[in-house]
């Protein structure tokens, strides 16, 4: 027992010098550095506390002449855009508000989002990010090159609740494997063809081929394949489930896979041979050959034969003309047109540079936007004051919640071309100057304090698109007022914009 006793107080004394000795090194454990290394990864107590006399006073974080865009000295309240691509390291300065950035940054972020580097001094408060880039998303790429697929959910954009999007490439002739999911699928086609193929739940058959500009749509557990034209294919998704990933769909080679090879005999009435070629995994995206020109030859029909074509699952938007508007043009599609997709409405809208869809929002929806082309900006307002400004590029996504007021500005030299899309039966929304243009002049001014003449000029017609100059320090917008002409009657403007948008 004494033995024992003495081993281990013996144990403890050594152990206690390696310790002390490892923490005079500046290391938790004996012989843990490389050989080659030099200096010590720890400093020494001396280094403790204040020291008035910095060992290298050449060292500044003073920045010598800022580079600043115009309208960056002017008031932070006028919240003017302030175009940081013009300067290599722009400044979070506005008029007499932030200061100089000395640091390491990314000036490409600052570059491309200059509203959230340099804030206009009417942000407040806090709102959820409404900007997910879907460049900066997971890239899941198809086998033998055949494509690929992003996503973004709520998992990179919290916000976004009700509503995920996936944009996908298909090479020329590639599959997207025949599956289905939980959730709704709507899609536009942003480049190239498609033929589509699908079967409903009374065993009606559907088969289309389509282009960029068209749309599909795929009810929850409808199953459906995809398949790209000679020229390939991409195209965008949504679906009606903020937390959906297209990791979680339902594919067939998986289902055959995850089931006995006697079950999958029975159910086919086959040889258990027939199986034994099956796909070792997923195969998700994959090439194809070539199918037949004449569609004829994939429209397969049994007893309960072809879906009617008010139950299509496709609609060819790139047909539809958009209704035109001083700055810009807009078109929409929702359950009215196009009835299969229930819970869908969409709005594609081209804004002129300096145009700007106009302040609104939404009554029951959040939007979920997708900008395919051009530089913008969005602020979103929150109740009871809190706000901020968001700034997109081509291939951006955009989220803003139910109720949330909002615009969209053309801030580039190049037309802006986004889709809005809801959650909702027809698309609908509350446009801010037709509210006050339709509201008790007395009541607008009591409240705003504004003077007759602005109360004149407020339209009785949702604008949908205001248009607006180039440039981007402009304040005074008088010129771009509407005719007065185009206000009024029975018949007017108003008439007429809602009928050209179920046209």
């Amino acid at each position: 027992m004494a033995h024992s006793n003495s081993l281990l107080l013996f144990a403890l004394y050594y152990s206690s010098l390696l310790l002390t000795a490892a923490q005079s090194t500046g290391s938790t454990q004996t012989g843990d550095l490389p050989p080659y290394s030099s200096g010590s990864l720890r400093g020494t107590e001396d280094l403790l506390g204040a020291d008035g006399n910095p060992t290298n006073p050449a060292d500044t974080a003073v920045v010598d002449n800022p580079q600043y865009v115009p309208g960056q000295t002017e008031s932070a309240s006028q919240g003017l855009y302030l175009d940081f691509n013009l300067v290599e390291q722009p400044q979070p300065i506005r008029g007499s508000r932030g200061g100089t950035d000395p640091g390491h940054r990314n000036s490409v972020y600052d570059q491309q989002n200059s509203d959230l580097f340099a804030s206009p001094a009417t942000d407040s408060g806090d709102v959820p990010n409404s900007k997910w880039p879907m460049g900066l998303s997971h890239n899941r790429l198809g086998i033998k090159n055949a494509g690929w697929a992003r996503q973004q959910n709520t998992e990179v954009l919290p916000a976004a609740t009700e509503m995920a999007g996936v944009d996908m490439r298909l090479e020329p002739h590639a599959y997207r494997e025949l599956h289905w999911h939980t959730a709704s699928e709507w899609s536009l086609i942003l480049k190239g063809s498609v033929r589509v193929a699908s079967m409903n739940e009374d065993g009606q058959t559907f088969v289309d081929d389509l282009q960029e500009g068209d749309v599909w749509f795929f009810p929850p557990g409808v199953p459906h394949s995809l398949q790209a034209g000679d020229e390939g294919t991409e195209f965008l998704l949504v679906f009606d489930q903020g937390d959906f990933s297209e990791d979680g769909t339902f594919l067939v080679s998986e289902m055959f896979l995850r089931n006995p090879k006697a079950v999958i005999s029975k159910n086919f009435r086959s040889d258990e041979s027939a199986f034994d070629n099956l796909p070792t995994d997923q195969l998700y995206i994959f090439p194809g050959t070539a199918f037949p020109s004449d569609i004829s030859e994939q429209n397969v029909t049994g007893p309960a034969g072809a879906l009617p074509k008010t139950a299509a699952y496709s609609f060819h938007w790139s047909q539809q003309q958009p209704l035109t508007v001083p700055g810009g043009s807009v078109k929409i599609l929702d359950p009215q047109t196009f009835p299969i997709a229930s819970g869908f409405s969409a709005a594609l809208v081209t804004l002129e540079p300096g145009a700007m869809r106009e302040l609104h929002w939404h009554l029951t929806s959040d939007e979920w936007d997708f900008y395919l082309q051009g530089n913008a900006r969005l602020t979103a307002f929150s109740a009871p004051q809190s706000s901020r400004t968001f700034d997109f590029q081509g291939g951006d996504v955009g989220y803003v919640q139910v109720a949330e007021s909002h615009y969209v500005e053309n801030v580039g030299t190049d037309n802006v071309i986004f889709l809005e899309v809801l959650q909702a039966p027809r698309y609908a929304d509350i446009s801010v100057a037709q509210w006050l243009g339709l509201t008790p002049r007395q009541v607008v001014k009591d409240t705003l304090n504004v003077t007759d003449d602005f109360i004149d000029k407020l339209p009785k017609y949702e604008q949908f698109i205001v248009p607006g100059p180039e440039n981007s320090t402009a304040m005074n917008f008088s010129s771009y007022a509407a005719p007065p002409g185009e206000q009024v009657g029975p018949g007017g403007l108003k008439r007429k914009i809602k009928r050209e948008f179920v046209a």
